[in-house]
């Protein structure tokens, strides 16, 4: 369930300043929301797993963390990396 390296390479392309910036806010969040909708789509067939479920919760929280951040440095970046990623309609 984790991201491969290939996946990685091509957001951190996207999101990030350069093809070495793993560390910022914006490419993150990013592979957060890569790794969420992954393990949504895992429990839609696995309702009972709960350490995934605990798991899930804990990436959410964290994006969450990540996106106040965000939104408290840089308000333009936010808005578009939400615009980019689809989230908070």
């Amino acid at each position: 369930m984790s991201i491969n390296l290939k996946n990685k390479a091509t957001i951190v392309k996207k999101f990030g300043a350069n093809e070495k910036d793993t560390g910022s806010a914006e490419v993150q969040i990013a592979m957060l929301s890569q790794k969420i909708s992954e393990l949504t789509e895992h429990m839609k067939s696995n309702k009972k797993d709960f350490s995934a479920k605990r798991g899930l919760l804990m990436m959410v929280g964290k994006r969450k963390r990540l996106l106040a951040y965000l939104k408290d440095i840089n308000l333009d970046g936010y808005r578009a990396l939400i615009k980019k990623l689809k989230i908070r309609g």
